[in-house]
C-alpha cells in the first residue's frame, strides 16, 4: 500500500509544482513529514542537503532519496527501498514530461498571443513565491541547530551568512560546499 501512496503523492507533486525542483521542496516536505509522516524533519533536511550536492535536478533527487527512505523506514529491506526510489522518481517526472511536450507545442503556436503572455507573467511571479516558501521550509532547528544563543546555533548562522554572501559573489559552489562541510564537521565534533 505504501508503494501506491508514494506513487500518488509524487504524481500530485510533479503535476502541481511550477517552477522546477526548488519549488517542489515545500510540497515534498509537507507531504512526507507532515501529511504522511514517512520521514522526520531532520531526515528530510539531510535528504535535501544530499539532493543539492548530487548531480541532477534537486526535485528529482529529493523524490528519489525520499522514496528510498520512506520505504526503508517502513521496515522493508534496502533492495525493496530501491524500488520505492524508482517509483517516486518516475511518479514525479512522468506527467510533467508529458505536459511539457504538449505545452511547448502550444506555446510555439501562440507565443505572441497577449493572453498567453499574461499567463506567463503571472506564472513567473508565482514561481518566485513558491521558491521563497521552499527556502523558508529550511529555516528550522534541524538546519541551524537548537534555536537558542548556543555556540552551534550562532556558528550555523555565521556559516550560512558566509556561504550566502560568497554565493552572491559567484564563488565556486564546490568550494562553498567543501568549506561548509568542513566547518560543520569541526563545529559538531566529527574530528
Amino acid at each position: 500500500m505504501i508503494f501506491f501512496e508514494i506513487f500518488w503523492t509524487f504524481l500530485k507533486i510533479g503535476i502541481f509544482t511550477f517552477g522546477g525542483g526548488a519549488a517542489m521542496v515545500a510540497l515534498i516536505q509537507n507531504e512526507v513529514t507532515v501529511s504522511h509522516q514517512w520521514l522526520t524533519q531532520k531526515e528530510f533536511t539531510d535528504i535535501l542537503a544530499v539532493s543539492q550536492m548530487t548531480p541532477g535536478p534537486i526535485g528529482i533527487n529529493t523524490a528519489t532519496y525520499t522514496g528510498y527512505t520512506a520505504i526503508f523506514n517502513a521496515g522493508h529491506p534496502a533492495w525493496v527501498a530501491v524500488v520505492g526510489s524508482l517509483i517516486a522518481t518516475l511518479a514525479v517526472i512522468i506527467l510533467p514530461v508529458i505536459l511539457m511536450i504538449l505545452t511547448v507545442k502550444m506555446l510555439q503556436r501562440f507565443q505572441t498571443n497577449r493572453y498567453v503572455q499574461s499567463v506567463m507573467t503571472v506564472l513567473r511571479l508565482t514561481v518566485v513565491g513558491i521558491i521563497a516558501s521552499a527556502a523558508l521550509v529550511l529555516v528550522n532547528a534541524d538546519s541551524f541547530g537548537v534555536p537558542a544563543l548556543s555556540l552551534h546555533f550562532v556558528a550555523s548562522i555565521v556559516i550560512f551568512m558566509i556561504v550566502f554572501v560568497l554565493s552572491i559573489k559567484k564563488f565556486n559552489p564546490v568550494y562553498l560546499m567543501l568549506g561548509a562541510g568542513f566547518a560543520g564537521m569541526l563545529l559538531y565534533g566529527w574530528f
